[in-house]
């Protein structure tokens, strides 16, 4: 069976959430409880909670968006919180939303992804709220597997089947 424009999608979509979230639950198991909400200024988030905005905006976007679930979303408790969940926690809260929006994105007939839904207060096709949330999940990650970096001077060991890169020759005899 060959695959179509929609199947390649889905399937890379379901596979980036997991592979992401596998990604975060590795950070929150180098992290203490103390590193994992820790602020360099209030301005900042801690990774905690750019954890609990991952799991707020998949669960809107994804299952309350694309798959009709009600929304549930208080979008200020998941920048408020400072503390009170471990790492274990948070990594189990955002598993089983992933874990739940994957299945939601699996199921999806191809057809449904050029139909029209309404999340927050975008008009939006399904398409773009998978893709959205697929993308806004990418760059939040990136700025914990950062910060992880940031609080633990280790590197997280994500590439390290990829060869050491070389340093270009120096063209001058």
């Amino acid at each position: 069976m060959s695959a179509t424009a929609a199947s390649l999608f889905i399937r890379f979509s379901v596979n980036k959430l997991e592979q992401l979230t596998g990604r975060i639950a590795a950070c929150l198991a180098r992290l203490d409880d103390e590193q994992i909400w820790l602020r360099a200024h209030e301005t900042n988030h801690a990774v905690g909670n750019l954890v609990l905005h991952l799991a707020g905006n998949v669960r809107q976007w994804i299952l309350s968006g694309v798959a009709g679930k009600p929304d549930v979303r208080v979008r200020d408790r998941e920048f408020s919180a400072r503390g009170g969940m471990t790492g274990a926690e948070l990594a189990e809260r955002l598993r089983a939303t992933v874990d739940e929006a994957c299945a939601a994105i699996r199921a999806l007939p191809p057809e449904r992804l050029t139909e029209s839904i309404r999340v927050q207060k975008y008009q939006v096709s399904v398409l773009e709220a998978v893709y959205h949330a697929v993308e806004h999940f990418a760059q939040h990650t990136g700025q914990i597997l950062f910060a992880t970096k940031q609080l633990t001077g280790e590197d997280l060991g994500f590439y390290r089947h990829l060869p050491a890169a070389t340093a270009p020759r120096d063209p001058t005899p």
